[in-house]
């Protein structure tokens, strides 16, 4: 998968699960790569199989990260809100994935036009993360709607 070989990749990552040798890392590792190939309904199902397979992994967070992202590349933003939230805070999870699911909320938020929560959530975001410079450019943009 560090090269890029993807299609391999998932085939050996589905030998693993034939295998039932560390299931939960083998179907983190198919969602991966089928999100590298913009296969979202794949990656999506991936990973909601590695969530089965491992809830107490440490890279559950970033799992629900990836469901999340997935389900608004599929136009799904309630979905993914729901993922987002599910992840923000879990044990394991690293202070820059937090705030990775912080903004990808407010993303989902304006994917279902809830302008209000989204500036909301957004002025949150600026008072905990003010360095964001993308996050200054979005509330200027949000002002105007």
């Amino acid at each position: 998968m560090k090269n890029g070989q993807y299609e391999e990749a998932i085939k050996q990552f589905e030998q693993a699960v034939e295998d039932e040798v560390n299931v939960g890392d083998a179907y983190r590792g198919i969602g991966i790569a089928r999100w590298e190939t913009e296969n979202y309904e794949g990656a999506r199902d991936a990973f909601q199989k590695a969530l089965d397979a491992d809830t107490e992994s440490s890279f559950t967070g970033i799992i629900y990260n990836f469901l999340g992202s997935c389900e608004l590349k599929l136009g799904n933003p309630e979905s993914a809100q729901n993922y987002f939230q599910l992840g923000i805070g879990l044990k394991g999870n690293s202070a820059k994935l937090d705030q990775e699911m912080k903004y990808n909320q407010i993303v989902a938020f304006e994917q279902l036009g809830d302008w209000e929560s989204a500036k909301a959530r957004l002025a949150e975001y600026v008072a905990e993360y003010p360095e964001d410079a993308n996050a200054l450019k979005e509330q200027q943009f949000l002002e105007t709607r």
